[in-house]
């Protein structure tokens, strides 16, 4: 039996909401105090801590291919937790912040082409301006308080959700290095293993999790990003209560996800925030800054996601596929799509992926920052004059 709302647990997406996003806030402190570092006297120490040798990979890789996993496994258990009981477990529900998505996903693709059709090598950057960063947009909805209605955090919280699937989607298929099939059979034999446990209905987290690490190990080994190992675990983590007590409702995905829920917003995003924000400006010229990779991205966060999120949402709404978001107006819901421009997170780690190279690396955070600080800067501003657009 399904529990009722008043008994059915609240999932960490919803404490993030209602917490008034913190972990938002405390990564937009980490990515300016990296910029900062990367810019003092402190950014020789900083660019060799980040290189610093530890266990086979060096810091910055520890971060990126291990910390990250916890992240998107944290990521993995919302996807499934809001798919199968929340937000998102019917069509109605996802039909909206769906259809807001693909827009988002689709227009800022084919405007970062558009600046970079002549340049192969920079091609491979085409998904970098294609996912919203849900801690930094919700931190600044935080900023407005009561000005924004709880259906537009609905809205968006929905909708980095399904951004964050489909850039999980692009990862593992455009974004895999060659494969090696010995670590990738051995990584299917240990999902085998966690799929039984499940189907076992075991539900200690024990199994679950040192499965989970060494579905790591095989797929750093194989050349599949080992990040998606965390949205693989996630899906298998059972979603339904233990049979031992069948009058407790917390079962052990919700267990799991609210145990990691202050760790990512706390510890993992904020850190993986200061070691890939830092980029140093120095000798940097005009040319640089506005070269088509930064502007690519730039652009396709700024002007592609709220083209593509409004867009859409005009669309489907007038279409009669969808509702207007309770109590909002079409005002709220256009700063809302700006607020989706803040693509920190995923666009850096897709960065990061798509090119090798310090230089592009280097532009793509740029732009991420540029295209992000205007979009959220705009966002703020058209949601704060929309405060009496309210439909009631």
């Amino acid at each position: 039996m399904k529990p009722s709302d008043a008994t059915r647990p609240r999932s960490a997406l919803r404490e993030f909401i209602d917490s008034e996003s913190a972990g938002g806030l405390v990564l937009m402190a980490a990515a300016a105090l990296a910029l900062f570092v990367a810019n003092s006297p402190l950014a020789g120490p900083y660019f060799a801590a980040l290189h610093q040798p530890l266990a086979g990979l060096d810091l910055l890789h520890w971060i990126n291919d291990g910390l990250m996993a916890v992240f998107f496994l944290f990521v993995g258990l919302e996807i499934k937790r809001e798919m199968l009981d929340g937000q998102l477990s019917t069509w109605s529900r996802r039909a909206l912040p769906g259809i807001a998505a693909a827009g988002g996903m689709i227009a800022p693709a084919l405007i970062y082409l558009a600046f970079n059709l002549d340049d192969p090598i920079a091609m491979r950057g085409w998904a970098i301006p294609a996912a919203t960063d849900i801690a930094f947009a919700l931190g600044v909805i935080s900023l407005l308080g009561s000005r924004v209605p709880a259906s537009l955090k609905v809205f968006l919280a929905a909708l980095a959700i399904i951004d964050d699937l489909g850039a999980v989607v692009i990862i593992a298929f455009f974004y895999t290095a060659e494969v090696s099939w010995w670590a990738l059979g051995a990584a299917a034999l240990i999902l085998g293993g966690l799929l039984a446990l499940n189907r076992l209905r075991v539900t200690r987290l024990g199994p679950y999790l040192v499965l989970g690490a060494a579905l790591w190990l095989f797929f750093l080994q194989s050349g599949v990003h080992a990040t998606l190992a965390g949205v693989i675990l996630a899906l298998t983590i059972p979603l339904r209560a233990t049979p031992a007590r069948p009058e407790s409702t917390e079962s052990p995905l919700h267990r799991l996800e609210h145990g990691l829920a202050p760790w990512v917003a706390f510890l993992v995003v904020p850190v993986f925030g200061f070691a890939n924000a830092g980029v140093s400006l120095a000798g940097a010229d005009l040319p640089g800054v506005l070269g088509p990779v930064p502007l690519g991205v730039a652009a396709g966060l700024f002007f592609g996601k709220q083209v593509g999120v409004f867009g859409f949402s005009w669309l489907a709404i007038k279409a009669g596929l969808a509702d207007l978001p309770a109590n909002a107006s079409w005002l709220q819901l256009y700063g809302v799509a700006l607020l989706c421009g803040i693509g920190f997170t995923m666009s850096l780690f897709i960065g990061l992926l798509a090119f090798t190279g310090p230089e592009l690396q280097d532009a793509v955070k740029i732009g991420v920052l540029g295209g992000s600080l205007l979009a959220g800067v705009l966002g703020w501003i058209v949601l704060r004059i929309a405060r009496g657009e309210s439909r009631t």
